[in-house]
């Protein structure tokens, strides 16, 4: 596995983060533990159902 990304992602985020605390600015992220939770939820559930093999195409459901 490549971890060049991902430690890159990790590096970027970490560097905005800094920025967005020394100009005291909230982060657009949630700033307590369940809301990064949520989003770690989010991202389990969409891998789980990409790995079953289950979903539904809406955009092109709906024509666009």
């Amino acid at each position: 596995m490549n971890l060049t990304t991902p430690i890159l992602a990790l590096l970027t985020g970490t560097l905005a983060g800094a920025l967005f605390a020394f100009f005291r600015v909230p982060i657009p992220a949630p700033p307590t533990i369940s809301g990064i939770l949520g989003i770690v939820g989010i991202y389990l559930g969409f891998k789980a159902i990409d790995a079953l093999g289950y979903g539904f195409d809406l955009i092109e459901a709906l024509g666009l």
